[in-house]
Parts: C-alpha cells; sequence; structure tokens
C-alpha cells in the first residue's frame, strides 16, 4: 500500500501533513478526497439496492421510486456520518447499509415474496402467517414497510449494545487469531458480488484495477508539479502532493466512467448483460424524479412492527456490530491511530444505531453501519482525513434531498462497481493476514482455530444457501433469526474464533498477547502509557467544547460506558492485561504490536509518537 516503499509507523501521507499550512489547499485537498468517498459510498449503496430490491415482490408503485429509495439512503447515511465522526468513535468512517445488512435483508424479502422461507433456488416451505397484514404482504409497499421495521429494531438493539458496554467489552477481547480470520473473512466474502458485477464487462474493470494498482502501487511516490505550493508562508521551499497514490481510487474510476459514456455516446456495445444482471437495471426514471424533495418520517407509511421483523432486526443488529467493530480496529490500523479504547466503540455502536433508526423511519431497506470500503480506501490512499469524510456526508446530505440528482448515480456502469469492490476488498484481506505475524502461527493450536473457523464461516452459509429448508424450527421468525445470522460469513467467524480464542488454552506468546505494557518494561523503547493515552484522547475524544458542556453525571449508567474512564480505572485495566502477558523478560525487544520493519534494512524498531501536525489530519485539514 506503499508503492513499493516501506515507512515508518506513524508516518502520514504529505499531503495531509502540509496541507493544514495553507488553508485553500487544504479545502481544495479535503474537496476531493470527499469526491473519493463519494464515489466509494455510491458504488456500493448501488450494489446494495441492485441486490435487494429485485427480491421485493412485485413491482415498485412508480417508476420513480429506486431514485427515491437510493436519495433516502443518502441522507440517511450523510446524518449518520456526521454524528460517526462528532459524537462517535469519531474516526474518519463512511457509513453505509454494508453486506452484512443485505443478506438478512434478503432473507426476510425473499420470505414475504411468496409468503414462505425460500432458497435462491426457489424451493419453498409453506408457512402459516396469522397477522392481519398477510393478505397485503405480497405488495412492494408493504414488504418494503417490513424490512423498514427489521431495520428499526437493528437501531434500537445496537442501541442498548453501546450503552451496555457489550460492544467496548468485546472489543478489548480480540486478540489478533480473532481479527486475522476475521479481516480475511470480510474481503474474501465479496467474490461472489464482485465477480457478478465484473462479469458485465471484464474490461472495464480489469482496467479500473490496472489503473488503481499503477497508481497506488507503481506511481505511489509521483509528484505532480501542477500540485506544489510553498511549505511554509514566505518560505521558497515547496511541498506537492502525492497525486496518483492519493486519489489512487477517484482517478480511476472517473476515467473508466468517462470511458463508458464515450462508448455509450458512441453507440458501441461495450456491456454484456446476461438475464440474471438485466433483471437488475435501474428505472429509466432519473428525469422524472422531482430536483427537490426533503425526506420526511411515514412518507410511505410507518415500518411494520412484526416478529419476521423482530427476529431479523435482531440479526440485523449483531452482525451489523460485528462488522462494525471490526471496521473500527481496521481503519485505526490503515491510519497508524493508538488502540481502539471501550467508550469509543461503543459511542460508535451507538450512533449508527441513531442513523438505523432513522434510516427505517425514513422507509429505506438497509441501516447504516462503518464502511469496509471506505476504510480500505483510506489505507490503499494513505489519506485519511476526518474532515474530508465530513464534507462527503454534507454532500450525501444534499443528494439525498433531491431525487434527479441521487438518480444519477444509477448511471454509473455495473463493472465499475465490480472493479471497486476487487480493488477496496483486497486491502480487508491483506489486513487480516498481516495479524498473523503478531501471533505463533506455527502453533497448532492457532493453526487449528483459523483454519476450522474460516473453513465452516464458508461452508455454513452455502450448505444453507442451497438447502435452507434443513433449518425449520417450526416457528418462522426463529427459523429467519438462525438463517441471518448463520447466512453471514462475517459473523460466524468472528464467533467462532471468539469463542475459540477464549476457551481454548495458549501461552500469551501464541495468543499474541503482547501488551505495550510489557514492551516499556522490557525496555523496547515503545511509548509512555501517558502519551498513548494522550493521543487516544486527541483521535478517538470528544470534541472539547461538547465535553465542557457534559455534566458530571455523564459517567452514570447507562451513559459510563460512553465516557472515558479515569485514570485509576485505566491503570487496573492495564495492569489486568499486564497479568495476562509474559512475564518481564520474555519477549525480545524486537517483537511488539507496534513495531514495523525500517524503510532501508528491513529490521524492527519501535514506533514514534505521530507530530502535532500529523494528528492534525484526525480534524479540520484546514
Amino acid at each position: 500500500m506503499n508503492g513499493g516503499h516501506r515507512r515508518v509507523l506513524g508516518a502520514r501521507s504529505p499531503a495531509l501533513t502540509s496541507c493544514s499550512l495553507q488553508k485553500m489547499c487544504s479545502w481544495m485537498l479535503s474537496c476531493c478526497l470527499a469526491l473519493q468517498h463519494l464515489a466509494v459510498q455510491a458504488s456500493l449503496l448501488c450494489i446494495f439496492h441492485l441486490l435487494l430490491l429485485p427480491t421485493l415482490p412485485k413491482e415498485p408503485p412508480h417508476a420513480q421510486a429506486t431514485s427515491e429509495l437510493l436519495a433516502r439512503s443518502l441522507f440517511a447515511c450523510g446524518i449518520s456520518t456526521v454524528l460517526q465522526t462528532t459524537l462517535g468513535s469519531r474516526l474518519p468512517l463512511v457509513q453505509i447499509p454494508s453486506f452484512e445488512y443485505l443478506v438478512p435483508a434478503m432473507v426476510l424479502s425473499s420470505h414475504l415474496s411468496l409468503g414462505a422461507s425460500m432458497d435462491r433456488n426457489g424451493t419453498a416451505v409453506a408457512s402459516t402467517c396469522p397477522m392481519p397484514h398477510c393478505a397485503v404482504a405480497g405488495s412492494w409497499t408493504a414488504s418494503l414497510r417490513e424490512v423498514s421495521g427489521a431495520v428499526l429494531i437493528s437501531g434500537l438493539v445496537q442501541l442498548v449494545l453501546g450503552m451496555s458496554g457489550v460492544g467496548g467489552w468485546a472489543a478489548r477481547r480480540c486478540g489478533p487469531m480473532v481479527l486475522a480470520p476475521s479481516f480475511s473473512i470480510i474481503g474474501l466474502s465479496a467474490y461472489k458480488e464482485a465477480t457478478f458485477f465484473c462479469s458485465t464487462n471484464w474490461a472495464v474493470a480489469l482496467l479500473l484495477m490496472f489503473l488503481a494498482v499503477t497508481f497506488s502501487q507503481h506511481l505511489g511516490s509521483c509528484r505532480l508539479p501542477f500540485c506544489a505550493w510553498p511549505q511554509a508562508r514566505g518560505g521558497s521551499a515547496e511541498l506537492s502532493v502525492p497525486t496518483l497514490r492519493t486519489f489512487s481510487v477517484l482517478l480511476p474510476f472517473a476515467g473508466v466512467c468517462i470511458v463508458c459514456a464515450i462508448l455509450s455516446h458512441l453507440r458501441i456495445p461495450w456491456e454484456s448483460l446476461d438475464l440474471a444482471v438485466a433483471q437488475l437495471s435501474w428505472a429509466n426514471s432519473t428525469f422524472h424524479t422531482p430536483w427537490l424533495r426533503i425526506p420526511y418520517a411515514g412518507e410511505w407509511g410507518w415500518p411494520l412492527l412484526t416478529p419476521r421483523a423482530l427476529a431479523v432486526g435482531i440479526a440485523m443488529a449483531i452482525v451489523c456490530s460485528t462488522n462494525s467493530m471490526g471496521c473500527y480496529v481496521l481503519c485505526g490500523r490503515l491510519l497508524r491511530a493508538p488502540r481502539l479504547p471501550p467508550h469509543a466503540c461503543n459511542r460508535g455502536l451507538c450512533t449508527e444505531g441513531l442513523g438505523s433508526l432513522l434510516a427505517g423511519l425514513l422507509g429505506t431497506p438497509g441501516g447504516t453501519a462503518a464502511s469496509i470500503a471506505n476504510a480500505c480506501a483510506t489505507g490503499l490512499t494513505q489519506a485519511g482525513s476526518r474532515f474530508s469524510v465530513q464534507v462527503s456526508a454534507l454532500v450525501c446530505v444534499v443528494l439525498g434531498m433531491s431525487p434527479r440528482l441521487a438518480g444519477l448515480l444509477t448511471r454509473i456502469p455495473l463493472a465499475v462497481h465490480g472493479g471497486v469492490l476487487c480493488v477496496t476488498y483486497a486491502v480487508a484481506v491483506g489486513t487480516g493476514i498481516s495479524y498473523f505475524q503478531y501471533a505463533d502461527i506455527d502453533s497448532g493450536r492457532n493453526i487449528f482455530i483459523v483454519g476450522f473457523t474460516m473453513f465452516m464461516a464458508l461452508l455454513v452459509p452455502r450448505w444453507l444457501s442451497m438447502a435452507p429448508a434443513h433449518l425449520a424450527t417450526g416457528w418462522v421468525p426463529l427459523d429467519l433469526l438462525f438463517l441471518s445470522l448463520l447466512m453471514v460469513p462475517v459473523f460466524l467467524t468472528g464467533f467462532l474464533s471468539f469463542f475459540l480464542e477464549n476457551t481454548v488454552s495458549g501461552t500469551p506468546e501464541e495468543r499474541g498477547l503482547l501488551s505495550d505494557m510489557v514492551l516499556w518494561k522490557a525496555g523496547a523503547g515503545a511509548r509512555h502509557p501517558c502519551g498513548e493515552r494522550d493521543e487516544a484522547s486527541q483521535v478517538y475524544g470528544l470534541p472539547a467544547g461538547l465535553r465542557r458542556l457534559l455534566p458530571s453525571s455523564c459517567k452514570a449508567f447507562p451513559c459510563c460506558f460512553l465516557c472515558p474512564g479515569t485514570e485509576e480505572e485505566e491503570k487496573e485495566e492495564e495492569e489486568e492485561e499486564g497479568s495476562r502477558a509474559p512475564e518481564e523478560g520474555t519477549t525480545a525487544p524486537e517483537e511488539g504490536m507496534h513495531l514495523l520493519p525500517k524503510p532501508s534494512s528491513g529490521e524492527l524498531q519501535p514506533s514514534r509518537r505521530p507530530s502535532e501536525i500529523e494528528m492534525s489530519a484526525w480534524h479540520t485539514v484546514a
């Protein structure tokens, strides 16, 4: 991800370290980075709706319903992103309806389409429905309202998980042997969708991937002269942006879309759509939708809260919380951030719950969760800025209030969606594999945990997709709950690896539990605990103005898990972690979780503390 060059841990992109010197430059750079985030987000949103909407029964009530539905999703995702970056985990994370929302939503919509639990091959199992709305359950609007009801329930469950501290508790107990297979499966689980969309035109998809790899890996150090500005006011030295690496997703995305538009204008056939792909085509109604329509709750009817929606909503909350907690750790690792504290994880789940509540009230079929693709794009381009993500969120809100502008996103070629999935999710796979270096992967215990969890995470969803009738408890909501959970590979991997890691005995060296406290005792030259605490406060802490307004009673339940603990509590947690780590002297100075190879020799060296200029990229880039 560094263009063939290794960098020291904590080193930031020159584009971000220098853009804080001039306000105009930082605004221009932030807007370009915001467009890059918006391109990836729009692609993921289109994929979600293209795969889900055909599973709903019948057709939408009016031709422009799909564009309006996409606009509502953009509106909810924009507001949720602002909440996440301001009050939540504070990481530069874009919010979207992730693939973990897609599987439970498709399970419910497929059940509603025929009034039965059915698999993708059409095998149906009859079921009774005593609810009074079953007579109209076959309509498009009623089915969409029930899916929105599941999204609403998932938001409530996520709020409970965040306020109760369950998310932060689980995140602190996820070591390398949990994170490594989970990230790997997160990336590998998208290969079917990537293949499906790339098959519309492999030349277009391969062109996008070729450009992205060339810009980010081979031309990563290329600095264009017209992107330079003075290093300081009145100074003669100039710094230039590594343009091709910083925009290694936006430039290929825009270039390939322009090429496809030219081919379409010249009436050159370039897109091959088979019968399955042709059913995903959007309604040709972009120019029939209104320019301005502010979405509001209940416009398409209030969400339907049924036992089926309750079961699927609980499954949505569990699998999406698992995905989001992994995304927090993934984003922090790619941006060289300090370790994620529990209160930041809990706040992140709470803000995602609020975003899902808003999405359910607006009638969208998907909630909001942290975008793995956008986090991986940040790691690929090495340009992470909270301010640029907030700018992209405001653009999403504007697009959400204009269905006609949102409808323009439906013109993105399907092969481009596949190329974006291949480029971004590949980073998640690589990040997961990199976590194996912290544990003893030659240990028989670890080999079994990794192999068993990843194999079962791929086997069980495959079996259920071919024969869901085998999972029949006699009560439809319970069947939908189990199907929604067991058909998500990420949940299976996280659950199995977490269970085995915390139940199968193993030494701290095997499990990779080499804490920072051990490194300090071993004299590895790592950061002082107070220094790491200050850095974590700068990255994950709430804004200073908001902290001054919060009363001291915010530490009481249920807000106690959303606020940082006292120094005494943090010291006790560190001592508890140190007790699980190896004794003093057993860890070599070269070992640790915060060590990376030196640029030239390949030897390990301790991480350094980011400078004030580097940390400024987490706040406003201006």
